[in-house]
């Protein structure tokens, strides 16, 4: 894992720790629509919806497992 990633992953951790249990998923709801929204604006919406697309299909592929 890169630096930066293990960055981005303390970071999401410390802010999950601070929220209580019931808050945790709206957080990462959140999260990923402001950062999906982050790279429509850093990458363009080819990126951004190809980005999501990926995060869909792994979402759909772990759930028929």
């Amino acid at each position: 894992m890169s630096g930066e990633a293990e960055d981005a992953a303390v970071m999401v951790a410390r802010a999950l720790s601070r929220r209580t249990p019931k808050d945790r998923a709206r957080f990462l709801r959140e999260l990923l629509a402001h950062t999906a929204a982050g790279l429509v604006l850093i990458e363009g919406d080819r990126a951004a919806g190809e980005a999501v697309y990926r995060l869909a299909d792994a979402v759909v592929a772990r759930s028929g497992r």
